[in-house]
């Protein structure tokens, strides 16, 4: 089969699917595989995965496994409330683990690499159709590739998107700056590198964690721009980030200067779609489910994209072992748009949550105060094990609203107690 896009997903994908005995041909458009960005975090529905594949002790050894995930209120730096990411290692049987994207993107290379995938670089995918025995690509060059499937990791702007959807990515007009700070330096020194930690704000929140084995911090910076509001087109601009984390903490302000401040990565995801299956052509990743990236699940859904695909071609074979494409095809597309649109459905809400201001955010603060930290409720749904059919995808959280917190005097009394 033919994987186009050597992004994470794609990588994933590939290895999934020479395990189960095809023969993989990867298709990349750059002239190298690499991977830009900064830290991802992999939730044990991933790392569960990445043990299934042989790769969760490499992993570990380049990345960190924290002990907590924190959440701060940007303004004032008070905690709000916490998972303690060790009792959540026992609950779900794997580690919350952060590494650096490119870290786990050559790991999954070499992977590949090991597993004997085809790896061809500088194929620019520019059409996708099906034959009468499977499906074809073109490449910008004129040539062509053929097999049995195409799965097509193309990513946000994906090109095999567009036979199954007329639709475009969707700005939400919030940009993030990234950077990482290395060891030695008084940043690192006043971090605890043992948590994961979020200061949510108004339009606004900022992100930090350990790299590396603590030998780098990583940190994100996010913030909606007025000027994406208003539709100019320069938007995300460094003196947008400086205006947006004014009003916010000391912790906060002083980790600006660390931010790369000549590129910015503006935010983009897509409405859900059911239907990532053309004949013989299948989405994967972002080409079928770009997440914003408030539950840190966007690379995680592509590795559980994959996974499943190539569970499916064991599960669905013929008498002489070759497998039957359009059952297994069919059982990926019955069971994964449904996960992945409550993904992107609640990456979406949850973003909102993070950023309200006035009494909004003091009823959410009440609220999230009240939280236990071994409170699994908002989090069963996502970390547990990755579901093969739809009867296995487990029932999601109940929202809270924001008026349980209380209004007036009784808010202020609540939010007096809780502090």
């Amino acid at each position: 089969m033919i994987v186009v896009g050597g992004g994470i997903g794609g990588l994933g994908a590939a290895y999934s699917l020479t395990r189960q005995g095809l023969g993989v041909r990867l298709l990349e458009r750059a002239p190298a595989f690499g991977e830009v960005g900064a830290g991802i975090q992999l939730a044990p529905n991933c790392t569960r995965i990445l043990d299934d594949y042989g790769l969760l002790d490499e992993a570990k050894s380049l990345g960190v496994v924290p002990d907590s995930m924190v959440m701060r209120d940007a303004v004032d730096g008070s905690e709000l409330t916490r998972l303690d990411l060790r009792d959540l290692e026992q609950r779900y049987g794997y580690p919350y683990l952060v590494i650096h994207r490119s870290d786990l993107h050559g790991l999954l290379l070499r992977a590949c690499e090991r597993a004997g995938v085809e790896l061809v670089t500088d194929a620019t995918v520019t059409s996708y159709e099906n034959t009468g025995g499977g499906a074809r690509v073109t490449v910008g060059s004129g040539g062509t590739h053929e097999a049995d499937v195409v799965l097509a990791a193309d990513g946000l702007h994906s090109v095999a998107r567009k036979l199954l959807v007329d639709d475009q990515p969707v700005s939400s007009a919030y940009v993030a700056y990234r950077g990482t700070v290395p060891a030695g330096l008084e940043r690192v020194r006043s971090v605890d590198l043992g948590e994961v930690v979020v200061h949510i704000g108004p339009s606004c929140h900022f992100v930090h964690y350990g790299l590396r084995g603590g030998e780098l911090l990583n940190q994100v910076a996010v913030f909606e721009s007025p000027k994406a509001l208003a539709g100019q087109e320069d938007w995300g601009t460094p003196d947008e980030l400086d205006a947006a984390f004014a009003g916010t903490c000391d912790f906060v302000r002083d980790g600006l200067p660390f931010m790369w401040r000549d590129k910015w990565w503006r935010m983009f995801d897509r409405d859900p779609v059911m239907n990532w299956v053309h004949g013989r052509i299948a989405l994967l990743g972002d080409s079928a489910h770009p997440p914003l990236q408030y539950i840190a699940q966007g690379a995680i859904m592509a590795i559980e994209d994959g996974w499943v695909l190539g569970e499916h071609v064991a599960r669905h074979r013929a008498e002489d072992g070759e497998p039957d494409w359009d059952a297994a095809l069919a059982a990926y597309e019955a069971v994964r748009p449904e996960h992945c649109r409550r993904v992107v459905t609640t990456s979406r809400a949850w973003g909102e949550l993070w950023h309200l201001d006035g009494v909004a955010r003091e009823r959410r603060n009440v609220l999230l105060r009240a939280r236990d930290t071994y409170d699994y409720s908002f989090v069963d749904w996502l970390y547990g094990p990755t579901a093969l059919t739809p009867d296995e995808e487990p029932p999601m959280f109940t929202p809270i609203p924001l008026s349980a917190a209380g209004t007036g005097d009784r808010l202020a009394a609540v939010a007096d107690g809780a502090a």
